[in-house]
């Protein structure tokens, strides 16, 4: 199983960024991908979270409105669109593999394998 994060990088206040979590070694439909962040200093927290089964999505309350999350099942991809960033958004991205229940979806421990992390910068 292996998880690789990309497509982070630097981008002003307001700007869109893509990442990606190219999955292999399973497959997508089998089970859910979370986005984490952690910022210097902080713990880490749950971003957003797509289902394995049926595909539903959840966000935490910072970034709705702001990110989608969304797969590609014939590239065993899933894709983390942000717009409107804040410097706040500024932190190390995750992507995650779990089977998590819809309430403990931002809960780092429900997930087994862990992408590298992206950096993503927001400047003011």
């Amino acid at each position: 199983v292996q998880l690789q994060a990309s497509g982070g990088g630097l981008v002003q206040d307001g700007g869109s960024l893509r990442l990606s979590c190219a999955a292999s070694g399973f497959r997508l439909g089998d089970y859910g991908i979370g986005w984490f962040r952690q910022a210097p200093g902080k713990e880490r927290e749950g971003v957003s979270y797509i289902r394995g089964s049926l595909g539903q999505t959840y966000y935490a309350d910072s970034v709705k409105g702001r990110f989608t999350i969304s797969r590609d099942s014939a590239k065993n991809t899933v894709y983390l669109q942000m717009n409107s960033l804040k410097p706040e958004d500024t932190a190390v991205y995750y992507c995650a593999r779990g089977r998590p229940v819809a309430s403990a979806w931002s809960l780092s421990r429900m997930y087994d394998y862990w992408g590298q992390g992206t950096q993503v910068t927001v400047s003011s």
